[in-house]
């Protein structure tokens, strides 16, 4: 994809590289064109490294951050993913260059986020990707069971629709805790319960809903 941002771009590639070890990772970062994701006063900084205001209370996670969380989960094409939180759609536009759009399902509990969201991801191409307006805790059982769960906002504890929704040795992965948050990362085992990894202190918005 060649545009005015290309170069900013490979800029912010280079920046996250020494995170991730999956190409195909740093692939779908660059194939993205984030500043579609970025309210148009902020465009002039949508390919630095942090974190930036969407509107609602919510922002657009550091490029980083997702490049870690995407390599973590470790998608492969064809699997059926759930996103917990869309927000402006940018994450869910990367997962999609791994699985696949027609694989990608997110929840958003802001309706006007989650419109946003649908008309940003279908101007780039990723029309594909399915999003709901609802509460997050609740998942997406339409859909289920997923190979894969992660979320872009903080929970208590994973919620027990959404590992419900998540096929025996399936992943999970969100920040939780509140107030220290820790990225956690769980595979499900055959009796339902979680093997659970840590993977350092993280610092995201909170759930909504419920």
């Amino acid at each position: 994809m060649s545009d005015s941002y290309e170069a900013e771009r490979e800029r912010m590639v280079r920046t996250v590289a020494p995170r991730v070890d999956d190409d195909r990772v740093l692939e779908a970062l660059e194939s993205v064109p984030r500043h579609v994701f970025v309210p148009p006063v902020r465009r002039d900084r949508a390919y630095e490294d942090r974190p930036l205001p969407i509107g609602d209370g919510q922002t657009i996670s550091a490029p980083h951050m997702v490049a870690i969380m995407t390599d973590v989960l470790d998608p492969e094409p064809g699997e059926s993913v759930l996103e917990i939180g869309t927000g402006c759609g940018y994450h869910a536009a990367v997962t999609a260059e791994l699985v696949g759009e027609e694989n990608v399902y997110s929840v958003e509990y802001s309706d006007d986020l989650a419109e946003d969201a649908r008309k940003r991801l279908a101007s780039v191409g990723y029309d594909g990707v399915s999003v709901r307006a609802s509460d997050g805790r609740e998942g997406w059982a339409e859909h289920a069971p997923y190979d894969a769960v992660y979320f872009t906002c903080a929970a208590a504890t994973f919620p027990s629709p959404v590992v419900e929704q998540v096929r025996s040795g399936g992943q999970l992965l969100a920040p939780i805790g509140t107030g220290f948050q820790t990225l956690v990362e769980a595979t499900k085992r055959e009796d339902g319960n979680l093997d659970r990894t840590e993977h350092g202190g993280v610092r995201f918005v909170e759930m909504r809903g419920g």
